[in-house]
């Protein structure tokens, strides 16, 4: 089953064109890992997929239907694509609990007992149940990084966006927050990720995607694709990255 279909997706911020006609299939229980330089196009394509920012061109599905459709407006498409960016972007005058329900609660008029329910439930899987009346700022960088994934997974959304969730994190606090995503892969969550981490892409991914100049210039498995990439440009950055000590 394909969870998410794009097709020829162009977007500009004012002349300058930022995705040149982007495609992209993702099936159910898939995992992609989105590669490339800074300014690549990668978290402007994930900012589409829920519409986060608006594309001028191209169609985007969830599920064989058109996000333009009236069926989703921006409350449902956010219930089931979450997202989570490399700011941890907690509302720091409310506890972990409150960061979690809020949504699921105010915007979504889920239960309270059953939102309650379901982030003790996620903070008992993440290892953080004595966490739920912390603030964030009691809260080292990985804790808080873990606290929005799962205010993410709140609403059970059918797919998860993660958008460099490592890139604020001290080294040693990365390990943590990696093996998490893992966890969720093995559980067949469908992810769509920004990294700069080419070993977690290499691992995680079932695809790996190479873009340049807002367009995927390359995609495959990642063991053929880091082994043995086709595009010269793409050999061309896996190069910087071997050299830097990053691969």
């Amino acid at each position: 089953m394909e969870r998410i279909t794009i097709e020829n997706l162009t977007k500009y911020y004012g002349d300058n064109l930022v995705l040149d006609g982007v495609d992209l299939h993702v099936k159910e229980h898939e995992v992609i890992c989105l590669i490339g330089a800074s300014g690549s196009g990668k978290s402007t394509l994930l900012r589409c997929i829920n519409k986060l920012v608006e594309f001028d061109h191209g169609t985007i599905k969830l599920d064989g239907v058109s996000i333009e459709d009236q069926k989703f407006d921006k409350n449902e498409l956010y219930k089931r694509i979450g997202i989570v960016f490399q700011a941890y972007n907690l509302f720091p005058h409310l506890n972990v609990m409150q960061n979690i329900t809020l949504a699921p609660n105010k915007v979504h008029r889920m239960p309270r007992k059953k939102t309650v329910e379901k982030a003790r439930e996620l903070l008992d899987l993440f290892g953080m149940p004595e966490f739920e009346r912390s603030y964030p700022e009691q809260l080292s960088g990985g804790q808080q990084q873990r606290v929005a994934i799962i205010r993410a997974l709140a609403t059970s959304p059918d797919v998860l966006l993660l958008d460099e969730v490592t890139a604020a994190l001290d080294p040693e606090l990365i390990g943590g927050v990696l093996k998490i995503i893992k966890d969720l892969k093995t559980k067949g969550m469908t992810m769509v990720i920004v990294t700069h981490e080419m070993g977690f892409a290499r691992d995680v991914g079932d695809r790996v995607c190479f873009l340049e100049g807002g367009r995927i210039l390359e995609e495959d498995e990642p063991k053929k694709l880091f082994s043995n990439p086709q595009h010269p440009r793409t050999r061309q950055f896996l190069q910087r990255i071997i050299e830097a000590g990053r691969l």
